[in-house]
Formats: structure tokens, C-alpha cells, sequence
């Protein structure tokens, strides 16, 4: 009774980022303040950062110290310590939050920034009020050709009125621009919690946009 209480108090405290009800700059605060941030979204609740590894994984399975990687919307780094168990060494991490961000830093898992990667990876960044549809382009553009764009979301928030049809729509017409090639779409089962999500995975082809 105690784990349902827990669960349902942190999908609560969840919802609440991914409302719409607040701005950008209310968002950010909101992480920064968000102490029980990791406790909430323990391995075993959420589960985002683990799908999008083993998304990696699957992408890349040799010469895995190599391969360069941007986590956006890290968070505290928890896919950065999921990619670390799986022999990845050079990540590199990109969130709005500085409390999140010092608080991923300590963990000893990402290296400094560049500006090309082998792979851009983002769990749980799409939302209402988080990432906007066309940051997609500027993945494609920092994405080395041949490199891979692993994209971890809740599945419902396909549908949200900041998406629409959109989300998807786009990915599809950068496909047929010979920006990228789909490898994956696959819907998995507890995200978050009961909730399902959905794993893209895009091969780039061109980069320069």
C-alpha cells in the first residue's frame, strides 16, 4: 500500500510540470526546486532513461568508448549513469535546470560540450510547456550523418494540443527530405509508472540544413 501511496504522489508531482499550465521560466524553477526529483523518479517508476539506452545500445554495440553523445534535458543524469553500465564514456549533458545540471555533474558521468555528436538522446524532454516539435531540426543538425537521434516519451503526449499531429508529422517530413531514416518505433510498457511511452530512433543522413 505504501509503493501505491508513493506512486501516486510522485506521478502527481509529475503531472503538475506536464500540465501546461505553467511558462517556461515557472518550468525551470520548478526543477530547480524539485528535491525529491530523483527519489520521484526512481529506476523502477520511471524508466525513460533505461529504454533509451538500450535504444543506444542497440544503435551502437562496438567501439562504444568512441561514441559521442548528447543528453538533452538531462536532468540529474540519470541517462548518462544508464549509458555509463553500458560502456559509453563520452556524454555530455544540456539542461535549462543549473540545480539539475550541478547536481548530474557530481555524478562524474558527462564530459564537456561540443558541438557534432554520434548521438543525441532525450528522455522525458517532450511535453506540454517542455521541448517545442522543431528542436527536432536542431538534433539533425547536431547529429553527425550516420549517427543516431533516440527520442524516449510518454505516448500520450503524442496527442497534447502543443503536438497535435505534429510531432510525428514533422519526423516523417524530415524523412522524406532525406534528413533522417526511421529504425524505430516501438511503444513500451511502464515508463512511468502504469503509463506507456514510445521509442523513436532515427538514423541521420544529412545534417546540414
Amino acid at each position: 500500500m505504501e509503493n501505491v501511496t508513493e506512486d501516486t504522489k510522485a506521478f502527481l508531482t509529475t503531472a503538475k510540470v506536464y500540465s501546461g499550465e505553467l511558462d517556461k521560466v515557472q518550468i525551470i524553477d520548478y526543477y530547480n526546486t524539485w528535491d525529491d526529483y530523483e527519489k520521484d523518479l526512481q529506476p523502477g517508476r520511471y524508466n525513460g532513461p533505461a529504454f533509451a539506452a538500450e535504444a543506444i545500445d542497440r544503435s551502437f554495440p562496438s567501439h562504444k568508448d568512441q561514441v559521442l553523445i548528447l543528453d538533452v534535458a538531462a536532468g540529474t543524469g540519470f541517462v548518462g549513469e544508464e549509458l555509463v553500465k553500458r560502456n559509453f564514456k563520452e556524454i555530455h549533458a544540456l539542461d535549462p535546470s543549473a540545480s539539475m545540471l550541478m547536481k548530474a555533474k557530481k555524478k562524474n558521468v558527462y564530459k564537456k560540450f561540443l558541438y557534432t555528436y554520434h548521438c543525441v538522446v532525450c528522455s522525458g524532454g517532450f511535453g506540454s510547456g517542455h521541448i517545442p516539435s522543431g528542436a527536432l531540426k536542431e538534433f539533425i543538425r547536431i547529429t553527425k550523418p550516420g549517427g543516431v537521434v533516440v527520442v524516449v516519451m510518454r505516448e500520450e503526449f503524442l496527442n497534447i494540443p502543443e503536438y497535435g499531429d505534429n510531432l510525428e508529422t514533422l519526423m516523417k517530413q524530415f524523412q522524406n527530405e532525406g534528413l533522417w531514416m526511421c529504425i524505430e518505433r516501438s511503444v513500451v510498457q511502464k515508463y512511468f509508472c502504469e503509463k506507456t511511452g514510445v521509442i523513436f530512433r532515427y538514423r541521420v543522413l544529412h545534417r546540414h540544413l
